[in-house]
């Protein structure tokens, strides 16, 4: 499997406590939620109610 090349500062940043946090755009080219409850996720991933609160493109008309 070849894995794509991630960016520091465009994919992903480190936090304070030196962990890496991948961005919202990150996220999107990655395509998928991975249900972690991540800080950036634009999919609407809440984990304590293990629900997504928002649909990725739902005020788009197309």
């Amino acid at each position: 499997m070849i894995e794509k090349e991630i960016k520091e500062n465009e994919d992903f940043y480190y936090n304070e406590q030196g962990y890496r946090v991948f961005t919202e755009k990150y996220h999107l080219k990655r395509g998928y939620c991975c249900k972690s409850g991540c800080k950036h996720c634009p999919f609407g991933y809440d984990k304590k109610t293990d629900s997504f609160k928002k649909v990725i493109g739902a005020d788009k008309k197309f």
